[in-house]
């Protein structure tokens, strides 16, 4: 008699395996083949901060990596520090390195009586390769107010010298500030927090859905004005290049789409929420950046954003890597949603 128990069959475990993955986002095609595929999970929110579109598990909690930016600013602002303009924009900052960038953090260290070595986040070079090429022809060495995580670390040092916190363990999950940002974290998201791990710079790191980070976004772009989330969304859409750079999709969105806010995390981690509450997050499994420009194009479109810009961000330098043949371009990363 055959068995009816047993080690599954291969044929079993692809089934479960292919019911598992996440949707297709976007595909790579070179010379009109499909040679590959990126896939992910993508939300978009109605004006409402209702579920519009829902792709891949949308409630799995993610690391939202640095697109938590907003949030952290916006703890330091309710610690009391007092930031505006420039300065809080470089607070929610993952900077490309360009001289304003650094001028201004080492600018911020010296107001509040710090020095760069007591920054915790790693020594690094500018983010833009364009930036980190003349860095480094100019014979400057890795440095930590090169990271671009610097403004963040510089505003969290300030927080804690201003309330007598400890700075040397400002980077501590226990510490009184990492305490306020998981608050503010939970608050704008509206769902608990349900990891904590450490960021590519050192700093606590909260996991929560896609879901929950698209409504935290929707929650700073229709805070109250003056309120500390209202207060960061509007420095950072004054100030887009503060919080990315000149040659960067964040910046060009929030320059040139009346009220956006727009925030990029590594690992292909995405939120953009627009002034009427629209919003929407995404994260690519294999945290391909070359396939963020393409899927965020057509999820703005599908939000309903008409703009010149969309047809852009695909080629910002951090976002796209061209698929060549004999030196000459002959593919594309195309979204398929």
């Amino acid at each position: 008699m055959p068995a009816t128990t047993g080690t599954p069959s291969a044929d079993s475990l692809s089934t479960a395996v292919a019911a598992a993955a996440p949707p297709v986002l976007a595909e790579v095609v070179r010379s009109g083949f499909v040679e590959g595929q990126h896939r992910g999970s993508l939300v978009l929110l109605d004006a409402e901060g209702r579920v519009e579109l829902a792709l891949g598990d949308v409630a799995a909690p993610i690391f939202p990596r640095s697109s938590n930016k907003p949030m952290q600013a916006a703890a330091v602002l309710r610690a009391g520090l007092a930031l505006s303009g420039e300065r809080l924009a470089l607070a929610a900052a993952s900077h490309s390195g360009e001289t304003f960038h650094l001028a201004l953090v080492r600018t911020m260290l010296a107001e509040h009586g710090l020095t760069a070595g007591q920054l915790l986040c790693p020594a690094d070079l500018p983010l833009d390769p364009v930036e980190a090429e003349a860095y480094l022809a100019a014979g400057a060495v890795r440095d930590r107010t090169t990271m671009n995580c610097s403004g963040k670390h510089t505003a969290m040092l300030a927080a804690c010298v201003l309330n007598d916190w400890p700075t040397a363990s400002y980077l501590d999950p226990d510490h009184p500030l990492q305490k306020l940002v998981l608050t503010v974290v939970e608050e704008a998201s509206g769902e608990p927090v349900t990891a904590l791990g450490t960021d590519g710079c050192g700093a606590p790191l909260a996991a929560i859905s896609l879901t929950g980070l698209a409504r935290a976004f929707r929650h700073f772009v229709t805070a109250a004005p003056g309120s500390a989330e209202r207060r960061v969304a509007d420095a950072m859409r004054v100030h887009p290049e503060y919080v990315a750079g000149t040659r960067r999709h964040d910046t060009w969105l929030m320059r040139e789409i009346p009220g956006a806010l727009s925030k990029m995390g590594a690992e292909a981690v995405q939120a953009v929420a627009l002034p009427d509450g629209r919003a929407l997050a995404f994260k690519i499994t294999d945290g391909a950046t070359r396939s963020l420009g393409p899927i965020l194009s057509r999820a703005l479109h599908l939000l309903g954003v008409e703009s010149e810009v969309l047809a852009r961000v695909g080629r910002a330098p951090l976002m796209r890597t061209p698929l060549m043949g004999g030196g000459v371009e002959v593919g594309e990363v195309r979204a398929v949603f």
